[in-house]
C-alpha cells in the first residue's frame, strides 16, 4: 500500500484503514476478563499484537496484505484495551501473555508468528520465553525489556494526534467508556516499571526473533534496541528508515516489507 501519514493527520482524523470482515470473531472468558479476537483469511497464522492504549484496528493496514500473502491473521484486543474487558487487578505484560494463549487455544492454534507493536513486542517477546512451543518467531518493533530502555517522554504533535485517536477509539469501542483517563493512569503505570527481564533470561529465548527500530522512535532507546538484540541468540537486527514508533500507520508499505521478509525467513 503507497500511502504515507507521517504525521499522523489522516490517523487522527479517521483511524487506520478499516478491517475487512472477519472470518470468526468473539471474545473468550479467562482469568477475569474477556478478550476479543478476530480471524482473517487462511494459512499460516500471524498473530498481531497491537501497542498500549491502542486496539487491533490499529492493524488496518497490515491485515489485507497479510491476507492476500497467504496468511491466517489473528487481531488481539489487549485486556481492558479495543473491545476487551478486565477486571480490577493492576496490569503486566505476563496476564496479558497468558490471554493470548488462551486465545489460540479456543481457535485450536498450536503455533504462530507473532507480530508485536510497542506493548504487543513486549507481550509476544514474553511469550517466546514462555510457551516457546507456541511461538514460531517474534517480530519485535519499538519496545523495551526494562525500564531503562525508554527514551525521557517528550510529547509532540505525533505522539498528541495519536493520543487524540486513541481517547475517540476508547469511547467507541470499550465497555467502559468514561473511563478512559483511569486506563491511561493503569496502563502508565505499567509501561513505567515494567517489563524487568536482563540478559540472562533474554538468552534463554531459542525462536527466531528480528528487534525492529525505527529511525525516529520516540520512546525506545536505540542503544537498548541493539542490546536485545545482542543478547537473544541468532537476533536480526532491523532498522526502518524515516519513521517513528507509528511506522506501521505511516508508512505501511515499508513496515508491510519488513513484516513480510521475517515471516518469509521463518518458513511461517
Amino acid at each position: 500500500m503507497e500511502f504515507d501519514d507521517d504525521e499522523l493527520i489522516q490517523f487522527e482524523a479517521h483511524g487506520a484503514a478499516p478491517l475487512p470482515r472477519a472470518a470468526v470473531d468473539g471474545h473468550v472468558a479467562h482469568d477475569g476478563a474477556r478478550i476479543w479476537y478476530a480471524s482473517y483469511g487462511s494459512g499460516p497464522p500471524v498473530i498481531l499484537l497491537h501497542g498500549g492504549l491502542g486496539h487491533s484496528g490499529n492493524w488496518g493496514y497490515q491485515v489485507p496484505t497479510l491476507v492476500r500473502r497467504g496468511r491466517r491473521v489473528v487481531l488481539i484486543d489487549s485486556r481492558g484495551h479495543g473491545r476487551s474487558t478486565r477486571d480490577s487487578r493492576p496490569y503486566s505484560y505476563e496476564l496479558m501473555a497468558s490471554d493470548v494463549l488462551a486465545v489460540m487455544d479456543e481457535l485450536h492454534l498450536d503455533k504462530a508468528a507473532i507480530i508485536g507493536w510497542s506493548d504487543g513486542a513486549c507481550i509476544a517477546l514474553i511469550l517466546a520465553m514462555a510457551a516457546p512451543s507456541r511461538v514460531e518467531g517474534v517480530f519485535f518493533f519499538g519496545c523495551n525489556m526494562d525500564p531503562s530502555g525508554t527514551r525521557e517522554y517528550v510529547a509532540t504533535p505525533v505522539i498528541d494526534r495519536c493520543f487524540s485517536r486513541h481517547t475517540k477509539d476508547y469511547a467507541a469501542l470499550s465497555t467502559t467508556p468514561d473511563d478512559f483517563n483511569p486506563f491511561v493512569e493503569a496502563v502508565s503505570l505499567m509501561m513505567r516499571t515494567e517489563p524487568n527481564y536482563q540478559a540472562a533470561d533474554l538468552s534463554l529465548i531459542r525462536v527466531p526473533v528480528a528487534i525492529v527500530l525505527a529511525e525516529h522512535d520516540e520512546f525506545i532507546k536505540p542503544d537498548h534496541a541493539e542490546y536485545l538484540a545482542r543478547s537473544i541468540p541468532n537476533a536480526e537486527m532491523i532498522y526502518l528508515t524515516s519513521v517513528s514508533h507509528f511506522a506501521p500507520l505511516q508508512r505501511p508499505s515499508q513496515f508491510n516489507a519488513a513484516v513480510e521478509s521475517f515471516l518469509d525467513g521463518i518458513g511461517s
